[in-house]
């Protein structure tokens, strides 16, 4: 079985390790969400144009339904990137009765600055935090959870 080879009793359980990780990754990724200005994107709002910087346009139920949201709430986030000029509408070709939202360039400029803001501090923490041993050792973490993310 992978990872098991050359286990001790000293070693850390694999639960205590997978909790830990869990728990340090999620304090990371809230810290990283109040990286960028406040003006710029909710939470939701991020995501979802990110999804269509990524995915291409889709409709408002077809990213609910990837979002796991109601058509309702969906509705009300591609409102607001729209109101901002983050999102645009077109008549769906396929269905004339749908739209379907594409992120618009305004909204990929948006969506670069909060990224940008995001690693800018990251990159000041680690330079900050960690002396270069431990770069090092984030480097090879990284690696590691590249791996356990199949990416």
């Amino acid at each position: 079985m992978p990872g098991t080879q050359g286990r001790t009793a000293e070693d850390p359980p694999t639960e205590r390790i997978a909790a830990d990780l869990a728990t340090a990754v999620g304090r990371l990724a809230r810290r990283l969400r109040t990286a960028s200005p406040d003006s710029l994107l909710t939470p939701t709002q991020r995501t979802v144009l990110a999804r269509l910087a990524m995915e291409g346009p889709a409709t408002t139920a077809a990213l609910a339904r990837a979002e796991y949201v109601r058509p309702q709430s969906m509705r009300l986030t591609v409102g607001a990137l729209e109101d901002r000029g983050l999102v645009s509408r077109a008549p769906d070709p396929e269905d004339g009765r749908q739209s379907v939202v594409s992120v618009t360039e305004e909204g990929r400029a948006v969506l670069d600055a909060v990224r940008a803001a995001k690693r800018d501090w990251l990159a000041a923490a680690v330079d900050a935090e960690l002396d270069a041993d431990e770069r090092r050792t984030l480097a090879e973490a990284v690696t590691l959870m590249e791996r356990l993310t199949g990416t």
